[in-house]
């Protein structure tokens, strides 16, 4: 929200003071966050002086701020119309042209800003969002990048600024410099909408559902009703396997946009069991991501080969997505590509050290290729991380039985038992039931070594 100084307009305008005065009043409750009031004396202040532009800027300000999007954008170009070389109006309208997909006229609204402008932060702020939403080349990214790390090491720069400096990193592959970009816009402003979503597309690229829900809980305090918090929303419920949850957070959003619409197909291809169908619309969009994982997810047990191919592309057309990466690391263990495995897992886990499923699936190829320390590594972190998991104790076990430290063993052996489903884990069961015997034989007899 901008504070507007109206000194201009009351020196042209000495017959309307009030006017003034009650558009300051409007600033005010607009200040602690009363959008509704700060509204209602806008439009006083307009009704005593209908070409009061700063007045009709902060009313469409506060238009946005409860909501009423199509208000606000005839507020904004009412504004432009009083005063047709102001870049605030200008950007503000641009930002909302861009949410509703008119990027051409978006465009050239936000030319002319910078035109009268160079150092107009919120055109930059909102030409950054159209061009990653108009999928820009990377040399023209670049290019924007390269204003966004000058206007940053200005004085003061918003939070809005570091934002899209951030966004721009993102879409470049520069997840560091990215992280580091929105935590600075976060720190300078703790509900900053676009940090707080762009964190959340890294989050989503990491597999790292954890904060991606807190970041909807820290939404929902402020735009809970927003087209783009419910779109997170979705989001999360899909990547969760809760697929009705997400379809039916997305059919309460009024206006479907192009990334709706994306996200509604989506989901619709992650949940389709059939190959066949997922193979035609592969034949007429071969770098579909989407499909191309979900191929990888379904085709991995019954045709490993051909799954492995389907992951492989996958993480070929979306390199930025850890989850793609993932299951080529899981197909290539179902294939028995162990070593393969190894060398990708190892790669994604310095990227996302916290994904369980890369963890579980590099434990796995470690121990069929009977590396049986480096898998020991693994095991432990997924009995730490997931405590309940028996199937874990049990690998760890029988590393530990083959690697003589057989204390080792006997305690993961028994906390398996303690945890494991007989209906689901059965032939595991009689299986550790029959050498636990030998094993404290071993044990009596002061045989075996202790863990490392």
């Amino acid at each position: 929200m901008f504070t507007i100084s109206a000194a201009v307009f009351a020196q042209e305008a000495e017959e309307t003071p009030n006017a003034v005065k009650i558009f300051n009043q409007g600033q005010d409750a607009h200040e602690s966050g009363n959008f509704t009031l700060a509204l209602k004396y806008y439009e006083e202040a307009l009704k005593l002086a209908p070409e009061f532009p700063e007045a009709q800027f902060q009313r469409g300000n506060a238009l946005l701020s409860i909501g009423k999007k199509v208000e606000a954008e005839m507020a904004f170009k009412q504004a432009l119309e009083l005063r047709s070389d102001w870049t605030l109006p200008m950007a503000s309208l641009a930002s909302l042209l861009i949410e509703n997909d008119k990027f051409i006229d978006a465009e050239k609204i936000l030319k002319k800003a910078i035109e009268l402008n160079a150092q107009n932060f919120p055109a930059y702020v909102a030409l950054t969002e159209l061009r990653i939403r108009t999928k820009a080349s990377a040399e023209e990214l670049k290019q924007l990048l390269e204003k966004l790390k000058f206007l940053t090491s200005k004085a003061n720069p918003t939070a809005s600024v570091w934002a899209a400096r951030g966004a721009l990193e993102r879409a470049l592959g520069e997840r560091g410099s990215a992280k580091t970009s929105l935590a600075r816009a976060l720190s300078l402003d703790t509900s900053n909408q676009h940090a707080l979503f762009e964190r959340a597309e890294i989050a989503f690229s990491e597999g790292d559902t954890a904060t991606v829900s807190e970041i909807i809980k820290n939404l929902a305090l402020t735009s809970p009703d927003s087209k783009n918090t419910k779109l997170l929303k979705a989001r999360l419920y899909a990547e969760s396997g809760k697929n009705e949850e997400a379809i039916k957070v997305l059919d309460s959003i009024s206006t479907h946009t192009a990334d709706i619409v994306l996200l509604r197909n989506n989901i619709l291809d992650k949940t389709s069991s059939s190959v066949v169908d997922l193979e035609k619309r592969l034949e007429k969009q071969e770098k579909n991501a989407i499909v191309l994982g979900r191929l990888c997810a379904l085709l991995r047990k019954d045709n490993p080969a051909k799954a492995l191919e389907y992951c492989k592309r996958a993480s070929e057309s979306e390199p930025g997505n850890a989850a793609h990466v993932v299951g080529y690391g899981a197909a290539l263990v179902q294939a028995k590509q162990y070593n393969d495995a190894v060398i990708i897992l190892r790669r994604l886990l310095q990227v996302v050290p916290d994904n369980s499923t890369a963890r579980a699936n590099l434990a796995t190829a470690l121990f069929q290729i009977k590396k049986f320390e480096e898998a020991k590594i693994e095991y432990r972190w997924l009995t730490e991380k997931q405590p309940t998991l028996p199937i874990a104790y049990y690998f760890l076990a029988i590393i530990h039985d083959n690697l003589a430290e057989y204390m080792d063993a006997m305690a993961n052996y028994q906390q398996f038992l303690k945890l494991a489903d007989s209906g689901v884990s059965k032939l595991e069961i009689e299986k550790v039931n029959l050498r636990l015997p030998a094993l404290q034989k071993l044990i009596k007899q002061g045989k075996g070594k202790k863990d490392k």
